[in-house]
């Protein structure tokens, strides 16, 4: 009898073992990713979508939030706000994501935060969109605070254009660039900037994505006569508009902005019609998670270089995404917004990428302490805005890669934005 009994228990406790072990396997979180895995910008929404799962990744191995696993459920904008959101809509309404990471560009994570994440109160983190305009929503409580973004604004970013065009020799220049919210708000910031250090912007030419040629636009610039083109665009239409432009006998020197830094854009052209070829991009402060993200990432991703202007910071966002989920007591998307600021805490325990210290992290948070995550990009702090502030890469293309030549910190900038406000 007591045989039978002992082994009654043993086997409940079995079952009982085995349903747990069930139920940790079946509990998954969800967050929703839009990204532009097609047209013009899908070069840099394929390399954020592996970012993003490298990072959830990392943290499922580490123990997961909660004990639960990480999903993305990644969708394509195909480059398109309309398409974008639609595609957030249906993550928001059928799936119940509380957050969402993406868009890349900025004419696709505006209108997601406009139509879906702002007036519905659902956390929003885009790696790489930098208009100002996302800022300005902000400032007039359009986003109700659930928006946040891993990259710099471009009203810091134009600025730091304009100083190392003229630091390289481009006293006139002439602008092709995309015709919506980036371009157009990049080009203005630009322009403030550089005319007021002395520059000549000789022609200013805009443009539609997908042309099948851009051959019009390229005479039209072209018969201003300048020192060289600032082309602000993605790389696919980029490449296409540097190819007439050199066809048509334009001078061979560019300045591009951060987006075009990027070998397809460089193996499409020519190496060797790209010897000065100069641009900016928003910079990073070397850590640990650096340096574990730049030996890791191009194994994990299948071959995407580690220097895709979208790939760090992306990982970032999915990581301090996975983390203020953690964080939070709940799932509900304005305690998960309250938790990214307690990840980031300038007066939290500093934890650096990977499985080890995700597992640390997820113990401190555990215990309701603080954390500062110090990412790939560096420390990243945001303001009341959702925005960051960090140095500027300057850069070059040497022998058909892109190579720093030098940083611009952000006081810099800021000095020089002072001085013209005067």
């Amino acid at each position: 009898m007591k045989e039978r009994v002992l082994k009654s228990a043993a086997a409940m406790a079995l079952a009982f073992g085995l349903a747990s072990a069930a139920r940790a396997d079946d509990c998954q979180i969800t967050v929703g990713v839009v990204m532009e895995l097609t047209g013009p910008a899908g070069e840099y929404g394929q390399a954020g979508a592996k970012s993003v799962e490298m990072a959830f990744r990392d943290l499922n191995d580490a123990g997961g939030p909660h004990g639960c696993k990480l999903v993305a459920d990644t969708r394509d904008s195909q480059s398109q706000g309309a398409l974008a959101v639609d595609a957030a809509n249906q993550l928001v309404q059928l799936k119940k994501v509380p957050v969402i990471i993406g868009g890349i560009i900025s004419s696709v994570s505006i209108p997601i935060l406009t139509s879906v994440t702002g007036p519905g109160k659902i956390v929003q983190v885009s790696p790489a969109s930098s208009s100002p305009t996302l800022t300005t929503l902000g400032r007039e409580g359009k986003t109700n605070g659930m928006f946040f973004r891993t990259i710099t604004s471009d009203a810091l970013q134009g600025t730091a254009a304009a100083k190392y065009a003229l630091d390289q020799g481009f006293k006139t220049i002439a602008v092709i660039h995309v015709n919506n919210d980036f371009g157009v708000n990049m080009l203005n910031e630009f322009t403030k900037a550089y005319k007021a250090l002395g520059g000549d912007i000789v022609s200013v030419t805009p443009y539609n994505e997908k042309q099948s040629s851009y051959d019009a636009e390229a005479t039209k610039a072209i018969a201003s006569k300048p020192d060289g083109l600032y082309l602000i665009a993605t790389p696919v239409d980029g490449a296409t508009i540097v190819r007439a432009w050199i066809s048509q006998g334009g001078p061979a020197k560019f300045l591009l902005n951060d987006g075009m830094n990027s070998p397809d854009f460089i193996s499409s052209v020519g190496a060797k019609y790209l010897n000065e070829a100069y641009g900016t991009s928003s910079g990073t402060s070397p850590t640990a998670s650096t340096e574990y993200f730049n030996a890791n990432y191009k194994a994990f991703s299948g071959g995407i270089d580690p220097s895709n202007p979208a790939a760090d910071r992306a990982y970032d966002a999915g990581a301090i995404v996975g983390l203020a989920i953690a964080a939070a007591p709940t799932q509900d998307p304005l305690a998960i917004r309250d938790s990214i600021y307690k990840v980031t805490s300038k007066d939290g325990e500093v934890i650096h990428a990977g499985k080890a210290d995700f597992a640390k992290a997820l113990d401190l948070l555990k215990a309701g302490k603080p954390i500062r995550y110090e990412g790939v990009i560096g420390p990243v702090s945001f303001d009341q805005y959702g925005d960051i502030t960090g140095p500027f890469r300057l850069w070059k293309i040497v022998d058909g890669k892109v190579t720093t030549v030098g940083e611009m910190s952000t006081d810099d900038v800021n000095a020089i934005k002072a001085k013209l406000a005067k």
